[in-house]
């Protein structure tokens, strides 16, 4: 077996490897006299196939598998004697006529190129300072929350006979919608609530249900929006046949004890106290989240070193892709729209470079750390991502038990998330006193 280093630039090596048409006829005749023992064929004694007939009958595949175990157990071999860290899989491109060398008329000749990992030292994240903005949950954020939880609770008593439904109110009905005469499918309901005013219904129903009262009759005539996703009914007048049977008007519960107790807890105090706890526990995600924020902004600022190509081209298309999915939805801003596109590669390069020094900056932190993850966090967050296809659970755990690549993005922000702890807990914090509004405002970046 030869193998010679051809290109040494940079991050990024390439090797040529040659293994001779004989030494891979060696291999084979080994790799045969190896499961010859444990072979069972029809016509042949248990044991005893000769190796001529292996050969002829499982030649082939025994080359290929050998081809393949060889390829990879090269690379590795090569990878080690250079002494050299892989920045990703190496690749491989094979020369000449594949189908000859596994008939054994030709050698084995491949080149295998591999960005190595660059050598660099982290900043002493002891010395970084992080600024931390906090802010004290307001006395109005607490009772807001708490008049949501009182909405959320609300309930709707009929009103007095013969009195006429308001804005807000639940009018309880039964309709049939039409179109040019007909009904259609899906336009009909019985005892359907309406409340008016929260917008549930296409536009114009719920205000012509305004000022009826229980007993009435009435025709609604609306029109479909023209984005309607029915297409059969987008942008149709149709008209709606109801009857009334009941008015509802809102009561909105007292933030008392009594309703305090309905929710199972001792009085408005104990619920007063959640509250705060559940905001104090959102300005503690968002203040967090900052600090890391301005911890990645310090550590991309302290290192500049040369990037393996491969990276960042392959976090660069995740990017850009995800940048394309954006921009077919709509849901990108119009400067973005009308950035030429060679303007905006260049932006979103520089982005996936960031992202990949921050990588490796915060691994080889982590590493120098002994920073680890546990077994039961992986299985943690497995569980979380499984839930989010309910119905589906079991596919999901299994699809990432038996994809390494997927399960290891799962564990990446763990990993990350433990690396950034673990600097947060030794680094200098100072905390800067912000209101709730600048504490939650977005980064225009």
């Amino acid at each position: 077996m030869e193998v010679t280093q051809t290109q040494a630039e940079g991050l990024r090596r390439t090797f040529e490897i040659k293994v001779t048409a004989s030494e891979l006829q060696t291999r084979l005749d080994q790799r045969i006299e190896e499961i010859r023992p444990q072979m069972r064929l029809k016509g042949f004694r248990p044991g005893k196939v000769p190796a001529a007939h292996v050969r002829r009958m499982f030649g082939r595949d025994l080359m290929g598998e050998l081809i393949d175990k060889l390829v990879n157990d090269t690379n590795q071999k090569t990878l080690e004697d250079n002494s050299l860290r892989p920045a990703g899989q190496p690749n491989v491109q094979l020369e000449g006529d594949l189908e000859k060398v596994v008939q054994g008329q030709a050698d084995l000749a491949y080149s295998m190129q591999v960005d190595i990992m660059p050598e660099f030292t982290p900043v002493d994240v002891t010395t970084l300072t992080i600024t931390r903005p906090v802010a004290e949950v307001p006395e109005e954020s607490i009772e807001e929350a708490l008049k949501r939880i009182a909405d959320q609770n609300m309930k709707y008593e009929a009103r007095a006979e013969g009195e006429a439904s308001q804005d807000g109110d639940a009018v309880i009905v039964d309709f049939v919608g039409k179109i040019d005469g007909e009904a259609f499918e899906g336009g009909s309901a019985e005892q359907q609530a309406v409340v008016i005013g929260a917008n549930r219904f296409i536009p114009g129903f719920e205000e012509q249900l305004l000022g009826v009262k229980a007993g009435d009759e009435k025709e609604l005539n609306v029109t479909f929006p023209e984005d309607y996703p029915a297409e059969n009914l987008a942008g149709k007048a149709a008209v709606f046949e109801t009857k009334v049977h009941e008015v509802r008007a809102p009561q909105v519960p007292e933030l008392d004890d009594e309703f305090a107790k309905g929710l199972g807890l001792e009085g408005i105090e104990q619920l007063r106290g959640l509250v705060k706890d559940q905001l104090q526990g959102e300005h503690n995600v968002a203040s967090r989240s900052k600090a890391k924020r301005d911890l990645l902004d310090k550590l991309d600022a302290a290192h500049d070193f040369e990037l393996p190509p491969g990276m960042v081209d392959q976090e660069f298309e995740q990017i850009w892709q995800q940048l394309q999915r954006e921009m077919d939805a709509g849901r990108v801003s119009d400067a973005e729209k009308t950035k030429p596109e060679e303007e905006l590669r260049d932006e979103y390069r520089k982005i996936a470079e960031r992202r990949v020094r921050l990588g490796l900056v915060l691994a080889e932190i982590g590493r120098i750390a002994d920073v680890r993850i546990s077994e039961a966090e992986v299985n943690q967050a497995l569980i979380r991502e499984a839930r989010q296809y309910p119905g589906q659970e079991r596919e999901v755990v299994q699809f990432f038990q038996k994809n390494p690549g997927a399960m290891a993005q799962l564990r990446a922000p763990i990993y990350e998330d433990k690396v950034v702890d673990h600097i947060l807990s030794v680094a200098t914090i100072e905390d800067a006193t912000v209101s709730r509004e600048e504490l939650f405002k977005e980064d225009e970046d």
